[in-house]
This record gives structure tokens, sequence and C-alpha cells, in this order.
């Protein structure tokens, strides 16, 4: 079984392997228009960093310059430069915006792939993967993930690049118009103002990584909590529920109070940096000034240019946090894609050809657990056509040989076939797809009937699924509902009835009309009103394939052409109803323990 990995967000994963396996979203193959967009996008970049540095600083400069001296004859000229300043700033926001609007549909339809990605290979895991996870904690994940990837492609693009080439262009312009010192200076400011804060940040990722575990916990609490809340009531444990989750919210809530006190530190760190060096590069250029070498406007021209630089620094912290959560979030939805499938088909597997649908376990052994066994050297042969069932004490194996022929697992030892064709050498997706199953709990799509009785076979037409329902006996009660086929059935069905449910799961699988069907204690939840009902209905859907029937109940199996007894992982005894009560083994043991409860329970109700 993977380890769990659906709450853990690791404050020490590597940044570096998570950017590196993210590229391929930032430049996605076979997409030329995306790719072009992206191209598009940085020249709008280069053009407002241009247009802010060389537009906006040199003409508030030269404005400036021109008021310090003593010609007002320059008036008009004064104005255009001015002029010139607003017009810059506008160009910078209007390629900013132009920016957005160009890369938003890569940012989404990098979004959309990996999402589809992720949800395509949960699909694809185990059985056993989906039983050790709580769904709450995964969906996080994953909203986690996905929402990530847009603002790492957006900070990624848009503010680490354009940062860095601003900052080359007013290196440039210092060291060509001011010298060496205020290019040192910048230099050092930069990166002290990098190095803290990434430290200050670090520190406040792993109070983050904390604060996000004890969301996740809480958001699976009480998701898990809510598709309970019938036991919940059933005990009266509304408070306990409540108190638990508010203890998990005051968790969470100390911890985020911690992680927002820390900004504080990284913003007046960083407020602190930056304001050293605007004072100490405006005192250097207003020192050249002094000895003739620079003009009052080289003063404006330095502070505008530092300033402009600032902007994307004070947001350095923001983005670092950013980008390095995303990685986080992304490397913990990575390992969800990273999760192998347990069960995988064979390599050049085929496709299953089902003919008659003859069934056989052949010296099968199995177990959930390697020092558990559940089935020992098992054989059972199920004829094309005919009706198996399987009957023994609860532990026995019943429901497990269900899972086993829907390859939800894989043998220790033995094989299964179909028509003679080894499942585990044909895809899983024929396999399934030759294979209907009532379960004994059937839980629906929080959709309409309609929807779920279309669920058996994807395409199917409003006819098909009219005659589906009538073939389970259930369209007269769908009819009299006020709409009729749309009439929605709540969360996991649980607006419908035990019966209705069952009749529901029958259509659908009436609908997917499989060669071999499974009835996996299809009525032992029912009332023996309903059960009788629903057993008529199996009864007339199980002709002419091959059934098998795991049940609990010996009664509803009466007329199933063999029964065999499991017990202790193997078969005890086979035969028809008739035969076995004969033989006077376990299954007429059990006929008759269970015939006396049928008799207690008339005398009871007498």
């Amino acid at each position: 079984m993977p380890p769990d990995t659906t709450t853990s967000t690791r404050a020490d994963q590597p940044l570096l392997p998570t950017l590196r396996r993210f590229l391929p979203f930032l430049w996605p193959s076979g997409q030329p228009k995306l790719k072009a967009r992206i191209v598009v996008a940085m020249l709008l970049v280069i053009a407002s960093k241009l247009i802010q540095v060389f537009g906006a600083a040199f003409t508030l400069k030269y404005a400036v310059d021109r008021m310090a001296g003593t010609d007002r004859s320059a008036l008009t000229l004064v104005v255009l430069l001015v002029v010139g300043y607003a017009a810059s700033r506008f160009g910078t926001t209007l390629f900013d915006n132009l920016r957005n609007a160009v890369f938003e549909r890569v940012g989404q339809d990098a979004t959309r792939r990996l999402a589809a990605t992720v949800f395509r290979h949960l699909h694809a895991l185990s059985l056993d993967f989906h039983l050790s996870r709580r769904t709450g904690a995964v969906t996080k994940v994953v909203e986690r993930g996905t929402k990530s990837i847009d603002t790492m492609l957006y900070f990624l693009l848009f503010n680490i690049a354009p940062t860095l080439f601003e900052l080359v262009l007013v290196l440039g312009l210092f060291w060509t118009k001011f010298g060496w010192p205020l290019v040192v200076a910048t230099v050092v400011m930069v990166v002290g103002y990098i190095l803290f804060t990434r430290m200050v940040t670090d520190w406040r990722n792993a109070l983050r990584a904390r604060m996000n575990d004890l969301d996740t916990g809480a958001v699976a609490h009480a998701v898990d909590s809510l598709l309970n809340f019938e036991t919940v009531k059933y005990f009266g444990a509304e408070e306990r529920e409540a108190k638990r989750y508010d203890n998990a919210i005051a968790a969470y809530a100390e911890a985020a109070v911690k992680s927002e006190n820390s900004l504080a530190w990284l913003n007046l760190g960083q407020a602190a940096i930056t304001n050293v060096m605007l004072a100490g590069g405006m005192a250097y250029v207003v020192w050249q000034w002094s000895r003739g070498t620079a003009s009052a406007g080289d003063v404006v021209f330095v502070s505008t240019l530092l300033a402009q630089l600032f902007r994307p620094l004070d947001l350095l912290g923001m983005v670092y946090r950013t980008i390095r959560q995303g990685a986080l979030d992304m490397a913990a939805m990575f390992d969800l894609i990273d999760t192998p499938a347990t069960i995988r088909d064979a390599p050049n597997a085929g496709v299953l050809a089902v003919t008659t649908g003859h069934v056989r376990f052949e010296h099968v052994s199995f177990g959930y657990d390697a020092e558990r066994p559940i089935l020992t050297d098992l054989t059972l042969d199920v004829p094309a056509g005919t009706t198996c069932a399987v009957v023994g004490r609860s532990g026995a194996g019943k429901s497990t040989l269900a899972r086993l022929l829907y390859r939800f697992y894989d043998l220790n030892g033995g094989r299964i076939t179909v028509d003679g064709q080894d499942i585990a050498q044909v895809t899983q997706a024929s396999l399934r797809a030759a294979i209907g199953i009532v379960p004994q709990d059937t839980v629906l799509f929080n959709d309409t009937i309609g929807y779920n009785i279309a669920y058996g076979r994807e395409g199917a037409d409003t006819p098909e699924i009219e005659e589906a329902a009538r073939g389970a006996a259930i369209s007269a009660f769908i009819e009299r509902q006020p709409q009729g086929y749309d009439t929605r059935v709540g969360e996991r069905g649980l607006k419908l009835s035990g019966g209705e449910k069952q009749r529901v799961a029958i259509a659908r699988t009436l609908l997917k009309n499989p060669p071999i069907l499974i009835l996996d204690e299809a009525t032992s939840a029912l009332d023996s009103r309903t059960e009788a009902e629903i057993l008529e209905t199996l009864e007339r859907i199980e002709r002419g394939r091959t059934t098998i029937v795991i049940a609990h109940r010996l009664s509803t199996v009466v007329h199933a052409d063999q029964i065999v007894v499991l017990d202790a992982g193997h078969v005890a005894e086979t035969g028809t109803h008739a035969e076995l009560l004969r033989r006077g083994g376990i299954y007429a043991e059990m006929w008759a323990r269970q015939a006396q409860e049928r008799d207690e329970t008339a005398l009871a109700a007498e």
C-alpha cells in the first residue's frame, strides 16, 4: 500500500525538482498557439519595462532639469515632458494588462490539463488506495495543486523574469551615469534583500505548512462527519462532532495567527533594507550634485528608478512564498500522480472476448494481508448461462470473489478465467465491461434518477433508459414523481428507500446488459416484502446470463443451479438446494438455523 501523502505538506520539499517537473506546463508541447501567446506576453513584458525605465525616468529627469534652470521660456517643453511621463506610466499599465489578457488562456489551459491528469490518475488507482484515503484530504490536495500552477506561471513569467530584466537595465544606467559605487550598492541591497526574504520566508513556510496540515485535517474531518451524519444522529453525537471540529479549527486558527504575525517581521525588514538604499542612493547623487557632476534631475532620476525597482522587490517575499508554497502544493499533488496503481494491465494485454460467459476460479489463493489469507486453493466452476450461489459464514470470503473477478486485486496464487481467458492477461476495461453488479450497498450519484440509470452505459438514449427502468420494475415509481426521470436522488441516493435504490442499481445493470452478472447480497438490507419483489426481478434478469449470487439469506438462493458453501477460504460443499439439505452438512445446518430464526421472528410478530 502506498504511503499516505494526502495530509502531508513538507516544508523541506526541494524546490527545483518540482519546478523542473512544472516546466512542461510552462511550455506545453504540441501547443503552438499557446506557445505563441507566451512569446507575445513576454514581448509585452519587455516593452513595458523599457517604457518604464527609459520613458518614465528620463522624461521626469529632463522636466526637473529644465525647471531647475533659469530659462522660463521652456514651459511648452516641460509640459510635454510631464505629459510624456504620464503617458509612459499609462503605457506600462496598458502593456501589463494586454500581457495578462494574452496569457490568461495559457494559465487556464495549464490548470485544466493538470487537473484532468490528476483526476484521470485517481480513477486509475487501485481499490486499496481509495480504501486507505480520506476523500476530503485528497480533494484538498488536488484543489491546492491545480490552483497553484496558474499562480506559479504568472509569477515566474511576469514578476521574477521582468524584475531581473529591469535590474540589468537599472544597473547599466547607474554604471553609465554615476559609476561603480551606486552599482555596487544596488547589487548589495538586492542580494541582501533576497537573502533576508528567503530566510524569513522559509521560516514562515514551516509555519504555513503546519497551518495547511491542520486545515486539511479539519476539512477531511468535516467531510467525513457530514458523510456519516446518520451515524452521528444515531448516537446523539452532534455536540461531540462539533467540539472535535471546533478543536481542529482552533488549532488551525492558532497556526494561522503565527503565520500572519510573521508577515509583519518580513515587511518591516524589507522596508528597512529598501529605504536605507533609497536614502543612500539619493544622498550619493546629492553629493555628486554638490561637486557639479550631477543635476537636480538626477536625484529624481535615481529616486524614480529605485522606486520602480522596489515595487516588484516589495512583492518578492510574497512571490517567493507563493512559488515556494505552490511548489509544496504541487509536490503533494505530484505525489498523488506518482502513486503507482497496484493493478495494471499486463504487457500486450488483449481484449476479453466473451462468447458464452463460462467463469472458473482455479486454485485461487488470496489475502488482503499476507499474514491473513482469505481464500486458500479455491476452485469454483460456473458454467455459462447458469446461476451459482455462494454462501457461507461472515468472513468466509464471499464478497472477495466479486472483487477478484473484477480484478480489483491480483491473486496470490491460481488464476481466474472467463471463457478460458486468464483475466490477468486481458485489459481491465474489457473485463469490467463484461461484468455487471448489483451491490449490497447501492451508492448513487447526487443527480437525477435518469442519470443514475444511464450511468450503466455511456450514450444510452431515453427509450433505452425507460426500458431498463421497466425491466427493474421501477418505472411506475418514477412516473409518479412530479419530475419523473429528472427527480434528484440526493447525496448517495438518500432520498430513495432501500428498495428503490436497489431497483435503480438493477436498472443500471440491465442497461449495461453484461453477459456476466454478480448479485452481492443485493437484498440483505431490505424488508421481507421488498425483498420478495426484488428477488422476482433479479430471477428474471438472471436468465440467459452467467450469474454469481453472493448471499447470506439462504432462502434467496434456493433457485440457483449450483450452491457453493465457503468455509475458511475454501469450497466446503457444492450442490443444489435439495442435494445440500440431504447431505446434512454446513448448508443444512445454516438452513435449519435460519429457519428457526424466521419462525421465532414470526411468533414475535404475532
